[in-house]
């Protein structure tokens, strides 16, 4: 697992955070919904392989968020999660 800021400036744009995930074959996890739910169509529309993304829903605390966060994870395990769109 790595983090955005380890890798990535932090004011990274998401059309440049997707482009490096895919080329690194990361799974993205990002509450920010709309802008990497069109990119990762966008990918698919061209054909291209996707990493795989999660998109966190917000919950009314922190605890609930991970709390689905981790379900899932164990539900799905590695290969679920890779080459799909997951909500959490």
């Amino acid at each position: 697992m790595q983090r955005l800021r380890e890798v990535l400036p932090v004011r990274t744009t998401d059309e440049v955070l997707f482009e490096f995930a895919q080329r690194a074959q990361r799974i993205i996890i990002s509450c920010n919904r709309n802008p990497f739910l069109k990119l990762a169509r966008e990918a698919i529309e061209k054909g291209n392989p996707l990493a795989g993304l999660i998109i966190l829903i917000r919950r009314r605390t922190r605890q609930a968020g991970c709390a689905h966060l981790l379900s899932l994870l164990r539900r799905a395990g590695e290969m679920g999660l890779t080459g799909n769109i997951n909500l959490a």
